[in-house]
């Protein structure tokens, strides 16, 4: 068996809602979920959330900032305020980590202040705010195509430096960015992983992991090795699966992969 907790990302059932989530985790054999505060009411509603958590017996392991280009408006226009709900949503639902994204290259004051905000807001909550790892995009056609980023300073959040960090492993896959070197320079930082696969492919692609070509196995077993205190949360994509019946295996075989290879030599 595993000392460290496995969760189950509440974007892992898209287009189904947080609710589903908390069952499925709870049937399944996960040791908590991650809510990803978006459009779904549920996942920003927190004294819902308390109820669905307490009512499935699945406590929640981490809040996600809502920071998708998707989001920007999800409880304010502000990307501090929403931020800091996500800290206050933490404390409130006894979750011991916050997942956030680098600022927007547009959202020059909260970038220019960005370091200090996490650093504050950890000091004054005792939530470990994790900042994740990104990808580039590719714009244009054929060799006229560049690659550029969204985020400042870059993909990379150790190119700022952090108290804690979440290693995405799909993003790590888009970007062709070599995930164990990262998970490196994290160092013991790495608070935070979202367990996933790729291909390679420039998108996010959120596989079950062992289908793609990252190194799920070694980060795990670093992991291990490591005497990793965080939380590993699946955060695959299962917006293509058919029937109910077809997301909960990939679920489960999501689960029975992090359990395996997580598991005590």
């Amino acid at each position: 068996m595993s000392r460290i907790r496995v969760g189950l990302s509440t974007a892992s059932v898209w287009p189904q809602t947080a609710s589903a989530a908390f069952t499925l985790a709870g049937e399944l054999g996960y040791d908590g979920v991650e809510v990803m505060v978006w459009a779904d009411p549920l996942s920003q509603n927190v004294p819902e959330l308390l109820r669905r958590s307490r009512r499935a017996g699945v406590p929640v392991l981490a809040v996600h900032a809502p920071c998708l280009l998707v989001t920007q408006r999800i409880w304010s226009p502000d990307p501090e305020t929403r931020l800091r709900r996500a800290v206050e949503a933490a404390q409130d639902l006894d979750a011991p980590t916050v997942v956030v994204h680098p600022p927007f290259r547009w959202q020059r004051k909260y970038a220019d202040g960005f370091a200090e905000l996490v650093a504050d807001l950890e000091g004054e909550s005792g939530v470990a705010v994790a900042v994740e790892n990104m990808f580039p995009v590719r714009r244009g056609v054929g060799m006229r195509s560049v690659e550029v980023t969204a985020f400042r300073p870059s993909i990379d959040p150790t190119d700022v430096g952090h108290r804690n960090y979440t290693l995405d492993l799909s993003h790590t896959a888009a970007a062709n960015m070599d995930a164990l070197a990262l998970a490196d320079r994290m160092g013991k930082g790495l608070t935070h992983v979202h367990l996933a696969d790729g291909t390679g492919l420039p998108k996010d692609e959120h596989l079950v992991p062992g289908r793609g070509t990252q190194p799920c196995v070694e980060i795990c077993r670093r992991l291990v090795d490591g005497g990793f205190e965080g939380q590993v949360v699946l955060e695959v994509s299962t917006r293509r699966a058919r029937t109910a019946a077809d997301r909960a295996r990939d679920l489960a075989e999501s689960l029975q992969f992090a359990r395996k290879h997580l598991a005590e030599s």
